[in-house]
C-alpha cells in the first residue's frame, strides 16, 4: 500500500550531487524522502515541474536587512519577501545594524524580532569589536548564529576591528566561522587624504574615484594579514566579496585555511562604465572595478577557487544615494537579484548549472557548517527552487519587494527566472507572487551543542 506523504514534484531536471538528472522527488514533513522513483508514496499535492530545473533553494549568507535601526531602508519582513521572491531559501543577517550586534544579548534581541516575520529560515551574525571576544565565545554555538562578522576597514556602521593586534585574539578565542570584510583601514585613511580631501579641494569629487580610494592596494594588505595572522594560528577565515585580480593567488596558495565569496555585482558590473550609467547607486565596499578583475573572479569561478556567492543586500533609499559623493553610503539591494543574474550567466555559457548550485547552496551549507541544507538528497530539508531556463524578464524597480525600491540592475534583460520557491516543504512564492505567511525559521549548524 502506497504511504501518503505532503507533496511529490514530478518531471523536473534535478540538479543533484551526483549530476544532473531527470527525476520525481517525494517529500515529507518538510524533507526529501525520495529522489528518483516515487511510485510507493501518495503524495496529497502534487507539482508538475516539466521543462523546468529543480535545484536546491538559494543560501544566500551575506545580507543586510538593517533592523534594527533603519525601517526606511529594510526590515526583517520586507527583506525576506525580496529573498523568497528571487529563489533565496535561508539568509544569514548582518550585524552592523543600530544598534550594533555585538553582545549575546543583542543577538537574541534580533531572533525574537524575527518570530514570525520572516518568509525564509535564517542565522544571524554576532559582529566583532576590540574588546567583546567574551560575547563572541559566548554567542557561538547558540542556535541560529552564523557565525562573527569582523571588519578590518570602515564601511556602513561602526563596527571595525582593525590592528592585527586586536585580531589576533578573536581568532584564538573562537572557533566558528570568521566572516572577514578585507579593507586595510590604515591604507583607506591614506587614501582619504590623497585621493578624496585632494580631489575635492580641486573640485573634482564625484564616485568614479570610489575604486581609486578603496583601491586594489586596500584590498590586497588586509587579505595577506588576514592569510597570514589564519597561517600563524592555523585559523579557518572566511574571506567575503572578493573583488581584484591581485588576491586570487593569496587564495589559492592557502586553501587549506581559507575559503572566500564574490558577489554578482563584481561579476556583471564594471568600472567605469557602470559609474556612467548609476551613479552613487554603484557605489559600493569593496568597490566595482574594471573589467579586467571580473574577468579574474570568472575565471576563479570556473577553476573552482571561489566557494560561495552573495548577495552583499545593503539597501539604502534613493534620497541617500541622491547625495553628493563621498557623502554618500556604499551598498545596493541585491537578494531579489543575485540567482536571476547568475541564471543569465548560466544561458550565456559563463556558469553550468552544476557549479551554480555549489556556489550558492551546497558551498554556503559547507563553509557555515549548515544541518540539512544545501542539496537534493534524502534526509535533507526540501528547500527549492523551480526555474525557468528559458524565460525571459526584464528586472524592473517596480519588482523589488525591499523597502528602498530600486535595483543597479533596473532594465536588464535576464534569461532564466525562478518560477517557484519552496521552504521545507511549503511553497512560498509562485510566479513572482508571495504565498501564505512568515514561516522562516533559524537554521542549524553542525557546530551547536545537543542539550535536553
Amino acid at each position: 500500500m502506497a504511504q501518503a506523504i505532503e507533496l511529490v514534484i514530478t518531471g523536473g531536471l534535478l540538479v543533484t550531487p551526483s549530476g544532473i538528472v531527470r527525476a520525481d522527488l517525494a517529500i515529507d514533513h518538510g524533507l526529501i524522502v525520495a529522489v528518483g522513483d516515487v511510485s510507493d508514496y501518495r503524495p496529497a499535492n502534487q507539482i508538475d515541474a516539466k521543462n523546468l530545473v529543480v535545484m536546491p533553494g538559494v543560501i544566500d549568507t551575506h545580507v543586510h536587512f538593517r533592523e534594527p535601526g533603519f525601517p526606511e531602508k529594510e526590515d526583517m519582513a520586507s527583506g525576506s519577501r525580496a529573498a523568497a521572491l528571487g529563489g533565496v531559501t535561508t539568509v544569514f543577517d548582518m550585524p552592523n545594524t543600530k544598534p550594533a550586534t555585538t553582545t549575546v544579548a543583542l543577538l537574541q534581541d534580533k531572533f525574537e524580532r524575527a518570530k514570525q516575520r520572516f518568509f525564509v529560515d535564517y542565522g544571524f551574525y554576532i559582529g566583532a569589536t576590540p574588546n567583546n571576544t567574551a560575547e563572541l565565545v559566548a554567542a557561538e554555538g547558540l542556535p541560529g548564529c552564523a557565525g562573527i562578522k569582523l571588519f578590518m576597514g570602515s564601511s556602513t556602521g561602526d563596527l571595525l576591528v582593525a590592528e592585527d593586534e586586536e585580531i589576533e585574539p578573536i581568532m584564538r578565542a573562537t572557533r566558528g566561522t570568521l566572516a572577514v570584510h578585507a579593507e586595510d583601514e590604515s591604507r583607506l585613511k591614506a587614501n582619504k587624504k590623497d585621493v578624496l580631501d585632494s580631489a575635492a579641494a580641486k573640485g573634482e569629487c564625484g564616485v568614479h574615484l570610489h575604486p581609486c580610494y578603496r583601491d586594489v592596494e586596500t584590498a590586497y594588505r588586509a587579505t595577506k594579514r588576514l592569510i597570514d595572522l589564519a597561517r600563524k594560528l592555523n585559523r579557518r577565515v572566511h574571506v567575503l566579496h572578493v573583488t581584484s585580480a591581485q588576491e586570487l593567488p593569496l587564495l589559492a596558495a592557502n586553501k587549506d585555511l581559507v575559503s572566500c565569496e564574490v558577489l554578482p555585482q563584481h561579476l556583471a558590473l564594471s568600472a567605469p562604465s557602470c559609474y556612467d550609467k548609476l551613479g552613487t547607486l554603484a557605489q559600493m565596499n569593496p568597490p566595482i572595478r574594471d573589467a579586467e578583475h571580473g574577468r579574474a573572479l570568472w575565471a576563479a569561478i570556473r577553476n573552482g577557487l571561489i566557494d560561495t556567492v552573495g548577495s552583499d543586500h545593503a539597501p539604502h533609499t534613493l534620497a541617500e544615494k541622491g547625495q553628493a559623493y563621498p557623502a554618500t553610503p556604499s551598498g545596493m539591494p541585491g537578494v531579489q537579484t543575485m540567482l536571476p543574474i547568475l541564471l543569465d550567466a548560466v544561458n550565456a555559457g559563463s556558469l553550468t548549472l552544476e557549479r551554480l548550485v555549489d556556489l550558492t547552496s551546497a558551498g554556503p551549507a559547507r563553509v557555515y557548517g549548515i544541518k540539512r541544507k544545501g542539496r537534493l538528497a534524502v534526509g535533507f530539508d526540501a528547500d527549492l527552487v523551480l526555474v525557468d531556463l528559458k524565460k525571459r524578464q526584464t528586472i524592473r524597480n517596480q519588482w523589488i519587494a525591499s523597502t528602498c525600491g530600486w535595483t543597479p540592475f533596473d532594465g536588464m534583460e535576464i534569461t532564466g527566472w525562478p518560477v517557484m520557491t519552496i521552504l521545507r516543504g511549503m511553497p512560498i512564492m509562485q510566479d513572482d507572487e508571495l504565498l501564505g505567511s512568515a514561516v522562516g525559521q533559524p537554521v542549524r549548524f553542525q557546530k551547536e551543542e545537543v542539550t535536553g
